[in-house]
C-alpha cells in the first residue's frame, strides 16, 4: 500500500495542513486473511500425510507378499510375523515354478489375453465410431441398452452363459474366453465413443466431400486419431482379462487349458496350508507382469481418461 501526502491548495497560503492518506491498492487483489498462508500449508501438509498412508497401506499387502517369498521354511513356522527374511533366499520361486506346470499357464494366459486385446480394441473402436457419427433410427437407444448391461452383476449371467457356451460346444475350451471377450465390453465401447466424439468432424466432413467411404474414413482418419484411447483401453482389457477367475473356473476343466489364476488357485489348494512362503512366490509369479504392464501403462491410462471427458465425471 503506497500513501499520498496531499499538500495544501497554492491559492490559500493560510488554510491549515492536512495529512490526508490515499489508498492505491492494485486492482484485482484482496487483502488476505491473516494466516491465511500458514493455514493453506497446513492443509496440504495434512493431505499429503494422509495421500501417504493410504498408498502404503495399499502398497503394504504386495510388499509383504514378496517379502514371504523369500523366507524359508522355517523361519516362517518360527517366526511368521518378522518383517525382513533371514536368511535371504530365492528357493521358492524355482519350487513354485516345478511344481505345476507354470509355463503353460502363462502361454495360455499369454495367447487368450493377446487375442481378446487384439479383437475389443476393433470391435469396441468399430462400435463406438458408429454410434457416435452414424445416426439411424434408435441407435441412441440402443447404445443406452448396451451400456445398461454392464450394471449387470456377472454372476447373474454365469448360468444363461454356461448354457449357451454348451450348446455352442465351446466347454472346456478358450474359445468360451476368447470370442464373447471380443465382442461384449460396454466400457470399451463406450470408452471408444467419447474418443470419437473428441475429434473435430471437419475431418471427416472433407473426406466425405472427396468421395471416402465410411470405412475409408474409419481407418484412414479417425483411426490413428484413437490411438491414446486405444492403448488405454488395451491396458485395461489385458489387465481384466489376465486376472478373470470366476468364468475360467467354470467353463475350463482340463489342466492344460488353466490359465494364470486357476493355475496358483489349485497352487494354493495343495501348498497353502504347508508352505506360505511357495504361496506367495507363485502368487509374486503371476501378479508381477500385469503390475510392470500397469506401472509403464498408467500415465496412458489417465491421460486418455483425460482427454476423453471422462477424468472429472
Amino acid at each position: 500500500m503506497t500513501q499520498l501526502s496531499t499538500p495544501p491548495l497554492t491559492g490559500d497560503r493560510h488554510a491549515p495542513s492536512t495529512d490526508s492518506t490515499v489508498a492505491i491498492v492494485a486492482p484485482g487483489t484482496r487483502r488476505g486473511r491473516p494466516g491465511g498462508a500458514p493455514r493453506r500449508r497446513a492443509g496440504a501438509v495434512a493431505l499429503h500425510a494422509l495421500l501417504i498412508v493410504a498408498g502404503v497401506s495399499m502398497v503394504f499387502p504386495f510388499i509383504w507378499m514378496l517379502l514371504t517369498s523369500l523366507k524359508t521354511l522355517p523361519q516362517l513356522l518360527q517366526n511368521p510375523l518378522e518383517f525382513l527374511p533371514n536368511p535371504w533366499t530365492v528357493e521358492n520361486y524355482a519350487a513354485a515354478w516345478n511344481a505345476v506346470p507354470f509355463g503353460q499357464a502363462y502361454l495360455n494366459s499369454i495367447y487368450i489375453t493377446a487375442l481378446v486385446v487384439t479383437g475389443t480394441l476393433i470391435t469396441a473402436s468399430m462400435a463406438g465410431y458408429a454410434f457416435a457419427r452414424i445416426r439411424f433410427r434408435g441407435s441412441r437407444t440402443l447404445f443406452i441398452v448396451f451400456l445398461a448391461t454392464q450394471m449387470i452383476p456377472a454372476q447373474v449371467t454365469l448360468i444363461p452363459f454356461y448354457l449357451l457356451m454348451s450348446n455352442l460346444g465351446w466347454v472346456d475350451s478358450h474359445l468360451a474366453l476368447i470370442v464373447p471377450g471380443m465382442i461384449a465390453n460396454p466400457f470399451a465401447v463406450f470408452l471408444m465413443r467419447q474418443f470419437v466424439l473428441s475429434l473435430p468432424k471437419e475431418l471427416e466432413e472433407a473426406a466425405l466431400v472427396d468421395g471416402a467411404g465410411r470405412l475409408r474414413i474409419f481407418f484412414s482418419i479417425v483411426l490413428p486419431n484413437l490411438r491414446p484411447g486405444l492403448a488405454a483401453l488395451a491396458i485395461i482389457t489385458a489387465l481384466g482379462v489376465w486376472n478373470a477367475f470366476l468364468f475360467p473356473l467354470v467353463l475350463l476343466n482340463s489342466p492344460e487349458l488353466f490359465t494364470v489364476p486357476l493355475l496358483l488357485n489349485a497352487f494354493e489348494g495343495q501348498h497353502g496350508s504347508v508352505n506360505y512362503g511357495l504361496v506367495m512366490a507363485a502368487s509374486a509369479i503371476a501378479t508381477v507382469p500385469m503390475l510392470i504392464v500397469f506401472v509403464i501403462g498408467q500415465r496412458k491410462i489417465l491421460n486418455s481418461m483425460a482427454a476423453s471427458g471422462l477424468g472429472g465425471r
